[in-house]
């Protein structure tokens, strides 16, 4: 008896109805089966479904309940075929996403795999774009792991079932095109793991948001601005930055002003009000702590998910790029807060994004941070490397960002960072230094210099770790500063000490000039010096009100005469007196209180002193440029340098950290001629009792302090004065 073989039954249709189909282009859409057209649409709302035809509409069967239809014919259809769609009452006509193939080519998907691709933010996410003269928004994500994915959003009701993506193969990167889809509909991901739980995620690399605390993407947004910088962009190019002046300003754009509702200045407000003040404070340069998309207002930004969004709390894409093209025009740099270190735990967006750990390890003991509660980027895949590079490539191109500032360095640099033993895994020599990240770094930094002339990268790293602002080529981790945290804590705690004590501590003050030219050094005094109970600059200064802002304006002329290029966080200009708070705008009703605005008044004078002077930031990273007068007189607890420029301008910086004034004090001078006083920080105009030498300096041919001239000078209690010859 002949055996009959019966055919096995087609599993796509129901692995389709299940959200199970991983290859939906092997089965929707137009196919020709031998002699005959196959047309497949799966529909779960409609009633009807039709083969738009210039001679009139053919009908597809339903072949399933659940909304599969089918056509089939001896002829294909006219490309690009349309269907006419009823659902609910409704009509709609529309292009099928089965007839238009994924585009991505293999050259990015091999870039992409090997960590190559730097601009990735062209290829993944979703991009308004054209095939075949239809208009419509390109998806596509990275998931290897995942069995099925889908576009999901306003458009299909969420449903995962209606509009799953291509996988390219091993490369791991899913894609789809759906055709008349407008800008800026709101949609996520929809994944299906290999062990059949479904995530919804958002979109790693799309470029806006929904406002919190919604999470959703918005499709195919790009940058229009129409940029008016070129003057600046070119001059930028040939920015000599080692011999320039460079003093930023460092701001939470969340709550340096806000409306009197509580509401934030968005972008555009930003430009309207602070672009003056930068101006006639004199800063060069505007750091933004993160401004990257993220769902917690008190994270600061620091806890991110949209590498490639600005935040919509602020305004849109164009209204930061109008911004920063503004500061451009008014001559001020722009420095953006990034963060690649951790990415945190939020289930919507990279943790575990397809149900296996992609961006980060699985193995806690390298992919956690216990500190922040955050997951450590996997510098080791390439995949990361590429969506890292390429999020750092995309705010420097695309909103012409002037660098860098990369966050928590340190944390980056060692697999034993804020661990106990036992609590980590070494590398493969047995040490405790994170080689992928170090080899990231070095990658990251040589592309910003090379992409970008005149751009730089500034880290925020606080251990010992050699050569950070080194050239990659002779062993540095190549950024282009690096702040000088030990400067910071050491000047911090000798001021914090009660002026009696301070004789005991001078060290802590002429220290750093034992290190000071190993790198290119930033002083800062950032945000994380006036949180978390820390108190502000003005709370941490010892004595009565008074003292406290003699202090504070000792602490600044210090900081702005020291060698090293400067940042301060908001509020330190006029002396806040309380420790910022993220829930509120800087306290500027202290500008009412005289000594607040003589303190600004000094910040001003000291900012525009730093930036038209020379000798104050030519010489900033080498020995030339700074040499002592006195640093070893404990008693009376004073300290006086030398600043030199490149062509023999030279200035001289002097201190009382004392509040008893030092009259007729005898200071060694380099030149017989006469001195004169450019800047007092006990100046009645700043709030001090104006004690000084205002009649000028006469030089003495006495030598004294090493130095072949001499003269008396009067030294204000608790003052830093700065003299010129004349």
């Amino acid at each position: 008896m002949k055996k009959i073989h019966r055919a096995k039954p087609d599993p796509r249709p129901d692995l389709l109805l299940q959200g199970r189909l991983h290859d939906p282009f092997a089965f929707l859409g137009l196919h020709q089966e031998h002699e005959t057209f196959v047309l497949r649409v799966f529909h779960p709302y409609a009633t009807e479904v039709c083969l738009a035809g210039a001679s009139g509409d053919e009908k597809l069967q339903r072949v399933h309940a659940d909304g599969l239809f089918e056509w089939r014919g001896t002829a294909a259809p006219t490309f690009p075929y349309q269907l006419r769609i009823l659902a609910e009452g409704k009509e709609s006509l529309v292009y099928d996403p089965y007839a238009f193939p994924p585009q991505i080519t293999s050259f990015d998907l091999h870039l992409f795999n090997e960590g190559k691709l730097h601009q990735g933010y062209h290829v993944l996410g979703s991009h308004l774009t054209q095939l075949d003269g239809i208009s419509g928004t390109r998806f596509s994500v990275w998931a290897p792991n995942a069995e099925r994915v889908s576009v999901i959003g306003e458009f299909n009701r969420w449903d995962g079932r209606i509009n799953p993506m291509a996988v390219h193969g091993s490369s791991g990167v899913w894609e789809l095109f759906i055709p008349n889809l407008p800008q800026g509909v709101l949609y996520k991901f929809e994944i299906r793991n290999r062990a059949g739980a479904l995530l919804v995620k958002t979109d790693p690399y799309a470029h806006a948001f929904e406002l919190r605390p919604g999470t959703a993407a918005r499709s195919g947004i790009g940058i229009a601005h129409d940029w008016q910088d070129g003057t600046w962009m070119q001059q930028r190019s040939q920015w000599d930055w080692l011999h320039a002046p460079l003093n930023v300003y460092e701001i939470h754009a969340g709550s340096w002003k806000r409306h009197p509702d509580g509401s934030f200045y968005t972008y555009r407000e930003l430009a309207e009000h602070l672009i003056p003040y930068l101006e006639d404070m004199g800063y060069t340069h505007v750091e933004l702590m993160p401004v990257s998309e993220h769902p917690l207002d008190e994270s600061w930004g620091y806890q991110a998910t949209g590498y490639f969004a600005a935040s919509s709390r602020f305004g849109s894409p164009d209204d930061l790029c109008f911004f920063i093209d503004r500061c451009h025009q008014a001559h001020i740099g722009v420095l953006l807060d990034w963060v690649p270190a951790h990415f945190p735990q939020d289930s919507f967006a990279l943790a575990r994004f397809d149900g296996t750990a992609l961006y980060e390890h699985e193995d806690p003991r390298l992919g956690f941070h216990q500190d922040w509660g955050t997951h450590i980027f996997n510098y080791g895949r390439n995949e990361v490397k590429s969506f890292l590079l390429s999020s750092a490539h995309y705010w420097l191109s695309e909103f012409h960002f002037d660098g860098l500032r990369v966050d928590a360095v340190a944390s980056m640099l060692y697999l034993d960072y804020s661990r106990k033993a036992g609590e980590w895994l070494p590398n493969k020599y047995g040490g405790r230094e994170n080689l992928e990240a170090i080899d990231f770094l070095r990658e990251l930094n040589i592309m910003v210099h090379d992409d970008f002339p005149g751009a730089v990268t500034l880290a925020e790293e606080s251990t010992s770790w050699p050569a950070v602002s080194r050239p990659v080529y002779l062993g540095g981790l190549g950024f282009s500063m690096k702040w000088n945290m030990g400067w910071m804590n050491d000047t911090l705690k000798f001021m914090q000490q009660d002026p009696v004590h301070r004789r005991y501590h001078l060290n802590q003050l002429t220290f750093s000039q034992l290190y000071a030219y190993t790198e290119n050094f930033v002083l800062p005094f950032s945000h994380d010096e006036v949180v978390h109970g820390k108190g502000s600059l003005l709370s941490k200064m010892p004595g009565d009100a008074w003292q406290k802002f003699a202090n504070l304006r000792l602490l600044l002329t210090y900081q702005m005469s020291s060698p090293g290029k400067k940042l301060n966080f908001m509020g330190n200009e006029f002396g806040q007196g309380p420790e910022w708070r993220s829930a509120w705008e800087i306290e500027w009703w202290q500008l009412g209180v005289e000594p607040h605005q003589g303190m600004l008044n000094m910040v001003r004078d000291l900012n525009r002193l730093y930036r038209d002077l020379p000798a104050l930031y030519e010489l900033d990273f080498e020995q030339a440029g700074f040499s002592w007068i006195e640093c070893q007189d404990a008693e009376q607890t004073l300290l006086s340098f030398i600043r030199r420029g490149r062509n023999g301008e030279m200035l001289i910086a002097a201190f009382n950290f004392t509040p008893v004034p030092r009259n007729r004090y005898r200071i060694g001078l380099p030149f017989n001629c006469s001195y004169r006083e450019i800047f007092n920080s006990d100046s009645e105009y700043y709030g001090g009792e104006n004690q000084g030498n205002g009649s000028g300096i006469h030089a003495e041919n006495t030598p004294w302090m090493g130095h072949p001239f001499s003269a008396e000078i009067e030294l204000p209690p608790l003052a830093g004065i700065l003299l010129m010859p004349v």
